[in-house]
């Protein structure tokens, strides 16, 4: 048997698509059209990569992009006085403050300044909370964009075997928490977790979001499980440019399970669209408009 691949980039660009047809629908009803606000502070190469990237989807679904590029020795206070100002900006819809932050910095104190209403990356404990509780609430974007993946392929999740390999407040938690609200059975386990094999063995679906090259191996999976590989490692060739892979060992999963997303090209496409997604739902929240449909 050979594993389905599961089209991220494609997925994503379906749902960037349908985000840029809504937002004619809100400038109407609104007289503007959505905000997002990103802001990065020093020279770390691949996050100006991933913000450039951001500002492109931004502009390419209709939306307005605000960019704020801080030096690297920008001072904290300096960097909350924007985000207080960013809160109060009602052309703002979403903040994004770009990860990491220098090392002088207390993200999580610049997390918790961001208006949770605003806080399209959906990683103030207020978000968390309201999704530990079922509540209407900004859910972080990759395990959101994991989950639209995974009912794509599989419809109604209700009663499947889940297990989550990684705990982080990022990835980890937020989609055990998903899961369970799609009515699954979901395991959380991580890098130190004793016999691994043996939970993955019985999981129909597993999600990788360890940070370990190609950890999770494909004998270890139930077959035709359906497996999200939310890793993105870079590992030495013999050219010396390296490769990416993700936490799974793709070509061994390939023989056991039923469908994987590949890396690159499954999950990290997600990541923007569902920013945007977000984007518009707090633009929406924020006008008080139902949510938008169909998103």
């Amino acid at each position: 048997m050979t594993a389905a691949i599961i089209d991220g980039k494609a997925f994503a660009a379906r749902l960037r698509a349908r985000v840029a047809d809504a937002v004619p629908l809100f400038r109407e009803e609104v007289g503007r059209v959505p905000g997002l606000a990103v802001v990065i502070v020093g020279e770390d190469p691949a996050s100006q990569v991933y913000v450039r990237s951001k500002g492109r989807a931004t502009a390419e679904a209709g939306m307005e992009g605000f960019a704020h590029t801080l030096p690297a020795d920008t001072t904290q206070d300096e960097l909350l006085a924007l985000v207080d100002a960013l809160n109060r900006d009602q052309a703002v819809d979403g903040i994004l403050v770009q990860l990491p932050l220098p090392k002088h910095m207390d993200e999580a104190a610049v997390i918790a300044a961001i208006d949770p209403d605003k806080d399209v990356d959906g990683f103030h404990v207020v978000n968390a909370g309201r999704l530990a509780v079922g509540a209407e609430g900004l859910v972080p974007c990759t395990p959101l964009g994991c989950l639209m993946l995974l009912k794509d392929r599989l419809g109604d999740l209700t009663g499947l075997d889940a297990l989550v390999i990684g705990r982080s407040n990022i990835v980890g938690k937020p989609m055990a928490q998903l899961l369970l609200a799609e009515s699954c059975t979901v395991t959380v386990a991580h890098s130190r977790t004793r016999d691994l094999a043996r939970l993955a063995a019985r999981a129909d679906i597993v999600v990788a979001a360890v940070g370990r090259p190609e950890m999770v191996k494909g004998d270890w999976l139930k077959p035709g499980a359906t497996v999200i590989d939310v890793g993105i490692n870079r590992v030495p060739t013999e050219d010396g440019k390296g490769r990416l892979v993700g936490d799974v060992d793709h070509a061994s999963a390939m023989e056991t399970a039923g469908a994987v997303t590949p890396v690159p090209g499954g999950v990290g496409p997600m990541t923007i669209a569902v920013l945007l997604r977000n984007t518009l739902a707090a633009a929406h929240a924020r006008a008080g408009l139902p949510p938008p449909a169909g998103l």
